[in-house]
């Protein structure tokens, strides 16, 4: 391919140059479009514009591809850790043992809030949903946290990365506890990550927890399979928020704004309400020729994305890990059978296959979730917990990036044209 396009506006040929990445499509670089045409590209949704350049994360969708730092998730999902997924994102290779245990060490040091924290969670009503104040208290740390906010400081970025990591754990836990009336529970320290914000949102001071290994495994690759998933709409917003010079805490906290959004973090919710409603396997019919029905507004929630135009490979690992979860927890949940007996019916079906509508990770994670003993208002919560650590390599990403720019998009005005004030008594 030429290594410059042309493009023709006015009776005028401008040449732009083509950029080449490791892997993937190539990108039209339009950075002086406005500058030699006059002219700007118009793009809803910046669906076919590359906003910036990443080393973190790279999706196929057409082949069901997703990578992290060249890693496939599936091998990371069966393989790794949650803290080793999160120490690849951030530093970009695996760790040593040495590394890894420095990390882990390092992460475990900040799980602790600062104590008047518990205070500002009382201002919120006791039926406030967990992301209204997960919104809130992150925001809220650059007040509590002032030695880590200089984004011009390569170390003041490492601890604050560090930080968010680590706190957001306990934050998730603490606003869990928060909604049913119950105590906080400080972190301990001789648990790994994941079992200690088990403890910390399903133990109670009068008895000790004992976390099943089985759940512990199925939480870490949950937030394995959620860590990262390149410039979506959360991540970009991290990004843009970030690109103003706002403080790493503001960052993700609009970040998690975003998040909030049913479009973008609350599918597994929608998905495990929609396997409810069916009910039992023998309804599935009925609901897959709804599904069909165009002038019908039931839809099949948990098949098919934005982006996998094939099967979601952080689905194969959902449906292996909600097995295991199933059956070391003992629970026999008809929404199961309707989940496994929905997605071969639909697999089978032209009308699915024709339109590459395969089940996504959201069409299992609720069920597991659901099954280890969350709330459905905690779902989106857990999502957060687990993509603060890409949105913080993101971050991190962006203010190293040279070629980084404050975000501002362009617009096509189709407004009135200029006009002149009329006096009010005269309107």
């Amino acid at each position: 391919m030429s290594d410059t396009a042309k493009l023709a506006v006015g009776g005028k040929d401008t040449d732009f140059p083509v950029l080449h990445g490791s892997v993937g499509p190539d990108v039209i670089d339009i950075r002086k479009l406005y500058a030699q045409t006059g002219e700007f590209t118009y793009d809803p949704g910046f669906t076919s514009t590359a906003s910036c350049e990443s080393g973190l994360t790279y999706i196929d969708g057409e082949e069901g591809v997703l990578l992290h730092r060249g890693y496939p998730i599936g091998q990371l999902a069966e393989q790794s850790s949650f803290m080793e997924v999160a120490y690849l994102l951030l530093n970009g290779e695996l760790p040593s043992k040495d590394d890894l245990s420095t990390f882990k060490n390092t992460i475990t040091r900040h799980t602790m809030v600062h104590e008047q924290l518990a205070t500002f969670f009382r201002g919120f009503r006791r039926d406030a949903h967990p992301m209204a104040i997960m919104c809130g208290v992150v925001g809220a740390l650059s007040a509590f946290y002032h030695d880590s906010t200089d984004i011009s400081d390569p170390e003041q970025r490492t601890i604050a990365s560090h930080r968010l990591i680590a706190k957001m754990p306990t934050i998730a836990a603490m606003a869990y506890k928060y909604s049913v009336g119950q105590p906080f529970l400080y972190p301990q320290n001789d648990l790994s990550y994941t079992a200690n914000f088990l403890r910390m949102t399903f133990g109670v001071p009068a008895e000790e927890y004992v976390v099943d290994p089985a759940v512990e495994k199925a939480m870490d690759r949950i937030f394995i399979l959620h860590a990262d998933h390149e410039q979506n709409a959360s991540t970009s917003t991290v990004r843009l928020a970030g690109s103003s010079g706002a403080n790493p805490f503001a960052c993700i906290a609009a970040g998690i704004a975003c998040l909030w959004g049913p479009a973008h973090g609350g599918a597994n919710e929608a998905a495990l309400n929609m396997l409810r409603e069916i009910g039992t396997p023998d309804k599935i019919p009925h609901y897959i020729e709804r599904a069909k029905d165009k002038d019908d507004p039931f839809r099949l929630m948990g098949f098919g994305h934005r982006v996998y135009k094939n099967y979601d490979p952080r689905a194969t690992v959902m449906q292996k890990t909600v097995r295991e979860v199933f059956k070391a927890m003992k629970v026999t949940d008809p929404v199961f059978d309707v989940a496994l007996q929905l997605e071969e019916m639909a697999l089978k079906d032209d009308y699915f296959v024709e339109k590459k509508l395969f089940p996504n990770v959201d069409f299992y994670s609720g069920v597991i979730l659901s099954a280890i003993g969350f709330p459905t208002s905690m779902f989106t919560v857990l999502f957060a917990l687990a993509r603060t650590v890409g949105w913080v390599a993101q971050w991190n990403e962006m203010i190293s990036d040279p070629a980084q720019k404050i975000g501002r998009p362009r617009q096509l005005y189709t407004g009135p044209t200029q006009r002149d004030y009329v006096a009010i008594d005269k309107r």
